[in-house]
């Protein structure tokens, strides 16, 4: 059996071997949607936003508690005016179905605590303060 196809305004003519019977069901026949064109202008790439804020960037390491993980918050351990010893767990969050034990990295006293349970968290985000 002999066709022909038309693509892009040229006609071609193929020769075809049909190996089925007439018994089966005939699908309609229907052309693939075009392939976008080659000329069409790549999109220039976006700039990933920084994963903390610009406040939380000049803060003082040894004065603060970073999450170590993009998660919620599932758990505060420590309130304002707390006292704390080095390697205490201050707070829990959970990401990926596995729970993150949040320790203090040094003994001090919380000034504040900048989250709260079931907040969401990114990585590097400061979620409490010493004084």
């Amino acid at each position: 059996m002999k066709l022909q196809i038309s693509i892009d305004g040229k006609t071609y003519e193929a020769e075809v071997e049909v190996l089925e019977d007439d018994a089966m069901p005939r699908q309609p026949m229907v052309a693939p949607p075009a392939p976008a064109p080659a000329s069409a202008p790549a999109k220039p790439p976006v700039a990933a936003p920084s994963q903390t804020a610009p406040a939380e960037e000049t803060a003082d390491d040894a004065k603060v508690c970073r999450s170590p993980v993009t998660g919620v918050v599932i758990k505060v351990n420590v309130e304002p005016g707390q006292a704390v010893e080095a390697n205490q767990p201050i707070m829990v969050l959970e990401a990926m179905k596995m729970e993150t034990n949040v320790t203090a990295h040094a003994a001090g006293k919380v000034k504040r605590v900048r989250v709260a349970k079931g907040d969401a968290v990114k990585v590097n985000q400061v979620v409490v303060e010493f004084e």
